[in-house]
C-alpha cells in the first residue's frame, strides 16, 4: 500500500506543478484579453466625420483616452513579461534540481546493479544467510536480502517517475517560453498601433493649432456650460445637505424626547413604590424644597441620521471597487481637475468630475445604493443626483431620466439614457461627478475601471 501511495505521489506532484503554471498563464491571458476587448470595442468611438473645432476637440479627447488605455495595456504586458521571466528563472532552477536528483538516483541504481551482478547467484545469497553465527543474525540477513530487493525495485520506479517529472518540467518550461514569445509579439503589435494613434493625434493637434481663434471660442463655450451646470449642482447639494441636517436634528430630538419620557416614567414609578412602603402615625414632616432643574447640556450637532452615517461608511469601504456609471464599453475622455491639453497652446480644461464616452444607447447607472436627491433639466438635458449618506454621485447629460426625486436606487440600477449628439456623429458622453457633502472628489480613484 505504501509503495502505491509513493508511486501516486511521484506521478501527481509534477502534474500539479504543471497545472499551476498553466493556470497562472491562463489568468494572465484572460486579464489581457479583457483589456484588449475593451480597447477593440472603444476603437469604434474614435470615428468622426465632422471637421468643426468642437468635433475635432472632442475627437482629440477620445483619441487621447484611447492612447492612455493602450499605454496601460502595454504596461500590463510589460508586467506580465516580468512575471513570466521570474517564472522562467524558477522553472530553470527546478529543472536543474530535478536533473541532479535524477543523476544521483541513476548513480545509486547503477551501483546496486553492479553489486547484484557480483552476488547474483542463489548459492551466494544462501551462503551469506547461513554463514551467520546465530539464529538472530540469520533472520536479520534474510530480512536484509528481501528488503534490498524491494529497495532496488523502488529505486527503479523512482528513476522512471523522476524522469517523467523532468519531462513534465521541460514541457512546463517550454510552455512559459512560448507565452513569452507571444507576449513579445503582442507588445510589438500594440506599440505599432500606439504609434499610429499618436500620429493621428498630432495631425488633429496641428489642425487645431491653425484654428486657434475658433478653439479658444469653443473652450470658452464649454467653460460657460460647465459653470452653469456646476452652479446648479452646488445649489442642489447645499439644499440636500440642509435637508439631511434637519433630518438628523429631528431624529436627535425624537430620541431626546423618548429618553426624557422614559426617565420621568421611572421617577413616577419610584415615587409610588416609596409612598406605598411608608406607614406613619405622626404628622408628616414638611417636604424639602424641590431640586432646581438640572442645567441642560449643550446639544450635539447632527449633520446625518444614523442610516446616513451607516450608508456613508459602507460607501467609503468600497473605494476603488465601485462600478463604472455607464453600461457600454467606454473611454474616459476628460479627467478630473485642471490640466493643459498636450500639444495645444493656452488650452486649459478644468473638470469637476470626469467625462466618459460610451456607445449610442448607453445608460447611466447608480454606482451604489442610495436615494435620488434631485432630478433637474438644463439646456434640455436631464441630470440626476443620488445621495449615499454623506456622499453624492452626479450623472449629467442624459436624454431622459428613469428615476425621480425620493426614489431609492440600488447598485447598477439604470438611472437614465445618456444623450447622443446627432450633430457630432452621435457622440455619447456621460459627465460624472462625486462629492462628499460640498467637497469635490476625483471619481477615478473610487471606480473599478
Amino acid at each position: 500500500m505504501k509503495r502505491v501511495l509513493l508511486i501516486l505521489l511521484l506521478v501527481c506532484v509534477p502534474m500539479l506543478l504543471l497545472a499551476q503554471s498553466n493556470k497562472r498563464i491562463k489568468e494572465l491571458e484572460q486579464r489581457r484579453s479583457t483589456l484588449q476587448k475593451q480597447i477593440a470595442e472603444t476603437e469604434e468611438l474614435l470615428k468622426t466625420t465632422n471637421k468643426n473645432v468642437g468635433s475635432q476637440l472632442n475627437g482629440l479627447n477620445a483619441l487621447t483616452g484611447q492612447i492612455e488605455d493602450r499605454r496601460r495595456y502595454i504596461d500590463n504586458i510589460n508586467n506580465d513579461l516580468q512575471e513570466v521571466d521570474s517564472e522562467l528563472v524558477v522553472l530553470d532552477q527546478q529543472l536543474d534540481t530535478l536533473k541532479l536528483s535524477l543523476e544521483e538516483k541513476k548513480r545509486r541504481y547503477e551501483a546496486s546493479l553492479k553489486y547484484l551482478y557480483k552476488n547474483h547467484s542463489i548459492q551466494e545469497k544462501l551462503m551469506f544467510i547461513f554463514s551467520a553465527e546465530t539464529l538472530s543474525q540469520t533472520y536479520n540477513r534474510l530480512r536484509y536480502v528481501r528488503e534490498y530487493a524491494t529497495y532496488q525495485r523502488l529505486q527503479g520506479n523512482e528513476i522512471i517517475h523522476k524522469q517523467a517529472e523532468v519531462t513534465q518540467k521541460q514541457e512546463e518550461l517550454q510552455s512559459v517560453r512560448d507565452e513569452k514569445i507571444r507576449l513579445l509579439a503582442e507588445r510589438a503589435s500594440e506599440k505599432r498601433k500606439l504609434e499610429i494613434q499618436e500620429q493621428q493625434a498630432q495631425k488633429v493637434i496641428k489642425d487645431l493649432r491653425s484654428r486657434q481663434k475658433g478653439l479658444q471660442d469653443e473652450i470658452k463655450k464649454k467653460r460657460r456650460e460647465a459653470n452653469q451646470l456646476n452652479n446648479q449642482i452646488d445649489k442642489l447639494i447645499a439644499i440636500e445637505i440642509e435637508n439631511a441636517r434637519k433630518r438628523a436634528e429631528e431624529e436627535a430630538r425624537r430620541e431626546t424626547e423618548a429618553k426624557r419620557k422614559a426617565e420621568e416614567a421611572a421617577k413616577v414609578k419610584a415615587t409610588d413604590t416609596k409612598t406605598a412602603n411608608v406607614t406613619t402615625t405622626t404628622p408628616a414632616t414638611p417636604a424639602a424644597p424641590a431640586d432646581k432643574p438640572a442645567t441642560t447640556a449643550k446639544a450635539e450637532t447632527y449633520t446625518m441620521s444614523k442610516a446616513d452615517r451607516e450608508l456613508s461608511t459602507n460607501f467609503a469601504s468600497n473605494r476603488g471597487k465601485l462600478p463604472m456609471p455607464i453600461t457600454t464599453s467606454y473611454i474616459i475622455v476628460s479627467h478630473y481637475g485642471q490640466y493643459n491639453v498636450a500639444g495645444l497652446r493656452n488650452v486649459t480644461l478644468d473638470n469637476k468630475g470626469i467625462d466618459i464616452q460610451g456607445k449610442p444607447g448607453a445608460q447611466a447607472r447608480a454606482i451604489f445604493n442610495g436615494k435620488v436627491a434631485a432630478v433637474f433639466q438644463l439646456n434640455g438635458l436631464f441630470n440626476v443626483l443620488v445621495r449615499h449618506g454623506s456622499y453624492i454621485s452626479v450623472y449629467c447629460n442624459l436624454s431622459k431620466s428613469d428615476v425621480k426625486q425620493g426614489d431609492d436606487v440600488t447598485t447598477r440600477q439604470v438611472l437614465g439614457t445618456v444623450y447622443s449628439d446627432s450633430s457630432d456623429n452621435n457622440r455619447t458622453v456621460l459627465h460624472f461627478q462625486l462629492r462628499k457633502e460640498k467637497d469635490k472628489l476625483n471619481p477615478e480613484v473610487w471606480l473599478n475601471k
